[in-house]
């Protein structure tokens, strides 16, 4: 089932979620709910704070082009164990702050431990664009958005121009 998704600024957005105690159908079932949902956004990453679900939890799948194969990983309690010294820059974009892009520069490869949606525990190390993607929504985790990497005035402009959206969709439904 297709979620709606949190619309920056929301405080929620800005909460740290809180870990997984104990794996459930009904998180196993979230999971699938927001793989169907990023998809349909459509995006590569979506964390649970994104709808409204304070819970540790993301899924992404930075598979792109005609004949890539897609690889949807759901992660629950993802963690950065291990991170590179050299950095790369990316445009990044949010499903919470639509058609907003900005250059954030980040590890270029991460080692992320997290468990599966079976309770395995799993490591990688992802490098471009997934490890771009999986530390933008590990820091949806901990309540930061990637426009905190910009300057403040550049954070401010974003903010305001999200916050007219905001009401011009609310007058829409009105």
């Amino acid at each position: 089932m297709k979620r709606p998704i949190l619309l920056h600024p929301d405080p929620r957005l800005k909460k740290r979620a809180d870990p997984i105690a104990d794996l459930s159908d009904d998180l196993r079932s979230l999971a699938d709910d927001m793989l169907e949902t990023m998809y349909g956004a459509p995006g590569i990453g979506l964390a649970a704070p994104q709808i409204g679900v304070g819970t540790r939890l993301i899924v992404l799948d930075c598979e792109k082009g005609e004949n890539a194969v897609p690889r949807p990983l759901a992660m629950f309690n993802p963690e950065v164990v291990a991170v590179s010294d050299v950095l790369s820059t990316y445009e990044e974009g949010c499903l919470s702050i639509p058609d907003i892009y900005a250059d954030v520069e980040r590890p270029s490869e991460v080692t992320v431990s997290w468990l599966d949606r079976d309770g395995k525990l799993h490591e990688e190390t992802f490098g471009g664009l997934w490890a771009t993607c999986v530390q933008h929504e590990i820091d949806h985790l901990d309540g930061k958005l990637f426009i905190d990497y910009l300057r403040p005035l550049k954070r401010q402009m974003i903010t305001r121009k999200m916050t007219k959206l905001k009401r011009e969709l609310a007058r829409e439904k009105a």
